[in-house]
């Protein structure tokens, strides 16, 4: 059987988790899991449970992404995968520094993510299309 072409990704996160997170912790959660264009993004919002969805939803893709990257032994730096959101709404992952590395090292052409959340979860899955050797 010859392997598949493209490598998936899926992730499911309590919403609740992440708004109990920002309460505890606040900025310095914030700061240590998302970019300053996340934040500025999902902040935006005017309710406290739309800021938790968004930033829970933003996680799920980090999470689905690292299972595609598959890091040895742990990932570090989670702002190094970003969750870009383009003028009409669509989203990308876009990848820095080591985790590009690693995309690359992996044979990781492009990346496709899709995200969703509702009051109680947030999930993504993102799907990576392998280099062809």
């Amino acid at each position: 059987m010859q392997a598949s072409p493209y490598r998936v990704g899926i992730d499911l996160v309590p919403v609740k988790d992440i708004q109990e997170s920002i309460e505890r912790f606040g900025k310095v959660y914030l700061n240590r899991l998302f970019t300053e264009e996340e934040q500025a993004y999902c902040c935006s919002h005017t309710s406290s449970q739309a800021v938790a969805q968004s930033f829970a939803v933003r996680f799920a893709a980090k999470e689905a992404t690292v299972k595609i990257l598959r890091p040895e032994p742990f990932w570090g730096d989670w702002r190094e995968i970003e969750v870009r959101r383009a003028s009409d709404g669509a989203c990308d992952i876009v990848l820095h520094r080591t985790a590009a590395e690693l995309a690359e090292q992996r044979g990781i052409h492009a990346l496709s993510l899709s995200m969703s959340h509702e009051i109680e979860y947030a999930t993504a899955i993102v799907i990576a299309d392998l280099v062809s050797s």
